[in-house]
């Protein structure tokens, strides 16, 4: 069952993504010269692929918790550095709110990677990789739905 979640978690993420791309094209003569413009579309971008490299990574060998873990760490880091270094003025609160959700987000699943035994000690009752799939699928959707709203 996840293993279908993951699949199809991929391929949405990385379908939104060519859909961004394409509205990056059609803005491309607006958004050449601003660099504003351009670190919204990177962040935007970020935002559907990362979680779909998440899902994807996972999909490689779902019985392995090594590889999982791993790779939604390293996704994961990359993700909170590249929104760091990419972060520029947000236009309205809700983009400040979406930008500062991804990144605690982004650091949420770094952590639930790295110390996977964290969840079941502070008392949740989801499994490790079920509950990195729920972080990663609110980060792809609200994070990226967010700065969507706000880029475009």
């Amino acid at each position: 069952m996840l293993t279908d979640f993951y699949v199809a978690f991929a391929t949405v993420c990385f379908t939104l993504l060519g859909l961004w791309i394409v509205v990056v094209q059609t803005r491309h003569a607006e958004w050449r010269r601003s660099a504003v413009h351009q670190r919204r579309a990177y962040g935007v971008a970020l935002h559907f692929s990362l979680p779909g490299l998440m899902g994807l990574l996972s999909l490689i060998d779902p019985a392995s918790t090594t590889l999982w873990r791993v790779a939604f760490a390293l996704v994961a880091a990359g993700g909170v550095l590249a929104l760091v270094l990419v972060c520029g003025p947000a236009p309205t609160g809700l983009g400040a709110a979406a930008y500062g959700a991804a990144v605690v987000l982004y650091l949420l699943i770094a952590l639930v990677a790295v110390v996977p035994g964290m969840v079941a000690e502070i008392g949740m009752l989801v499994r490790p990789l079920r509950g990195g799939g729920g972080a990663a699928h609110h980060l792809g959707v609200l994070g990226g739905e967010c700065r969507l709203a706000v880029a475009v």
